[in-house]
């Protein structure tokens, strides 16, 4: 779960990659490190900490070449030191490797090359690499020794990697692999550019070739070779990527979290774009899904993990309500291993911002063994995920830079939500009144939480309230939970306080125990057939000492609940679109008030590669 960049061409390359692994921080910081060929000799310099602390390195200086490898890492095996840093050096400092992924293998690799000779100065499983290809390359003998050690390493790797590799004996080449883990090349004339994801290039090329698993490039200035498993030429034509390199770039906002919470708007009418069409069926024509199909199946899964699966929870009410077809909502990570009850009759969805969820995509592919149909959620175009699926649909909420998901997330339930609709259309169920009242009501979201923005200081208040506080809870009834579960995980991920979420419901059977003076209880009622029920429970907290703010577009009275923050009326079934909103700002200024780095929490990364 880390960050690749790689550079060759005319220009000098340091520059390049250090600002690559800027833009890649998200997925990775607790070391950073930076390798080029200088003089036919690999240099290479390595911190612990932000890769700021790596640009501001004396040392950086030294580099002069045009071609060179870094990387920012997110700590899997070996804690966070300059030594478990990447890039990794073989024993005789021919070879150095920048590795995304987990070697499943590494130990066992690890004792043969040690009796080979080769000495180890890191805890990682990385370092196993370079070494691999130098022992390798010192048996090679034909004319292509750097390519054919990298494969004939390459074999030997079981588990899931992205590598960018450089040589002392190639000073003009990387070669680059992929395998599970997400890695692209964008070309312009005689420059090319490695990296993880899209965004770390988009300022020199939008022509990006989108490796797929197994492919191995070899790459110069003005060539780029393709080969799959089997060593064998393979063509691979580059897309065009049509982002904003400026969607990167945190504009007048002072985070990109925030910069994501006030583009929601544009972000799911985008996702919406011309999929409602006036007096028409939704438009899914990107996707063959048939009345017989449907009708024919038992139970559809949404799979997913934390902020993904709680849009899936988000949206579970509106399948079953429109289609009739009982909904599951699992985490991925377990999915795949309780041996679950899927076949040719179960529809599977599998949603993952990125594309490249190790977990979501392992639980996709068992479900395809297992007959399921499969369709994808992904903001990537070209990610893992929707090259394994039948069927795949975008977001379009634009690159999301800060590691807590926020935009992703509503436009992960629009999406879903108009795919709902969509079925029920498919299927020519008896619901046309509450289709064409949801298709109106969708249109006019974007708007809605405008004017959620617009209106934040209650908000503001309440974080400096509570920013000290150890613990928060978060309640709500039906819908108003999968709500809840989301705004409690925004509030770990970014401020570091403990919060959990419950539904309203069971607080008095154990939860209600946890309830002191001064603890706060924050609840979210958007469903008129709820609201006494809602404001019972949240009596019940209020009388054993708690403060509480309610997040409500019902008509509550304001002398119960002092903190009320009122947001646009809209159907129940798609109020997580809305009510979500003020409880994202909640956590962000919450964490602002506590001076954290809200874009990058500690111990998490924006795409979860490994297990």
């Amino acid at each position: 779960m880390c960050g690749i960049v790689g550079y060759i061409g005319k220009s000098k390359a340091s520059p390049i990659l250090i600002k690559g692994l800027s833009k890649l921080e998200y997925r990775g910081y607790d070391s950073a490190g930076i390798a080029t060929i200088e003089d036919d000799k690999i240099c290479h310099i390595k911190n612990k900490g932000r890769v700021k602390e790596l640009e501001n390195s004396n040392k950086l200086e030294n580099l002069k070449g045009t071609i060179g490898i870094a990387h920012t890492r997110w700590a899997t095996h070996g804690k966070p030191s300059s030594i478990n840093a990447h890039p990794h050096l073989d024993s005789h400092e021919n070879f150095a490797v920048v590795h995304n992924g987990i070697i499943e293998n590494y130990r066992e690799l690890r004792e043969f090359l040690i009796n080979a000779g080769y000495t180890f100065n890191s805890e990682t499983d990385s370092e196993i690499i370079p070494n691999l290809i130098d022992y390798y390359y010192s048996k090679e003998t034909s004319n292509d020794k750097f390519l054919n050690a990298v494969h004939n390493a390459e074999k030997d790797l079981k588990g899931s990697y992205a590598l960018a590799i450089l040589s002392k004996f190639d000073p003009n080449k990387i070669i680059v692999i992929k395998k599970d883990s997400p890695l692209v090349i964008g070309t312009k004339d005689n420059e090319k550019y490695i990296a993880s994801d899209i965004n770390a290039i988009l300022e020199y090329t939008n022509d990006i070739f989108i490796l797929k698993d197994g492919d191995l490039a070899y790459i110069s200035e003005n060539k780029i070779d393709f080969y799959n498993n089997n060593l064998n030429l393979v063509n691979r034509t580059p897309e065009k990527i049509t982002w904003d390199a400026k969607a990167s770039d945190k504009g007048d906002f002072e985070d990109f979290m925030l910069k994501e919470i006030y583009e929601q708007p544009v972000s799911i009418r985008e996702t919406i774009g011309t999929r409602i069409v006036p007096n028409k069926p939704c438009d899914f024509s990107d996707i063959n899904i048939t009345k017989k199909y449907l009708s024919d199946i038992s139970r559809i899964y949404i799979i997913a993990c934390g902020t993904a699966m709680h849009a899936g929870i988000s949206v579970k009410p509106i399948f079953e309500r429109l289609t009739n077809i009982p909904v599951e909502v699992d985490i991925a990570s377990e999915f795949r291993y309780r041996d679950p009850l899927i076949d040719e009759h179960t529809l599977i969805i599998c949603i993952s911002q990125s594309g490249e969820t190790a977990d979501t995509i392992a639980a996709l592919k068992n479900a395809k063994t297992c007959g399921s149909k499969t369709i994808a959620i992904s903001n990537v175009i070209g990610s893992s995920i929707t090259r394994e699926a039948d069927f795949t649909l975008y977001t379009h909420a634009g690159p999301e830079i800060a590691v807590a998901s926020t935009k992703a997330y509503t436009a992960q339930i629009t999406l879903l939500v108009l795919l709902a609709i969509h079925f029920a259309e498919v299927l020519e169920l008896p619901k046309n009144e509450i289709i064409n009242n949801l298709k109106e009501e969708l249109l006019e979201i974007p708007s809605k939480i405008s004017i959620i923005l617009e209106n934040t200081d209650i908000i503001k208040k309440f974080a400096k309230k509570i920013h000290k506080e150890t613990d928060i809870f978060f309640v709500g009834r039906g819908i108003d939970y999968a709500t809840a579960m989301e705004s409690s995980l925004k509030l770990k991920e970014i401020s570091y306080i403990h919060s959990d979420s419950y539904q309203s419901g069971e607080l008095k059977h154990g939860p209600i125990a946890l309830i002191e003076d001064d603890v706060t209880v924050i609840g979210i009622i958007t469903d008129r057939r709820l609201i006494d029920k809602s404001i019972s429970n949240l009596q019940e907290v209020i009388s054993r000492g708690a403060k509480t703010l309610i997040v409500t577009n019902q008509e509550i009275d304001t002398k119960l609940f002092p903190n009320v923050f009122s947001i646009p009326k809209v159907h129940p079934l798609i109020s997580p679109l809305v009510s979500i909103v003020p409880l994202q700002l909640l956590s962000y200024y919450v964490a602002k008030e506590k001076n954290l780095d809200v874009d990058k929490p500690r111990n998490l990364a924006k795409s979860v590669t490994v297990e």
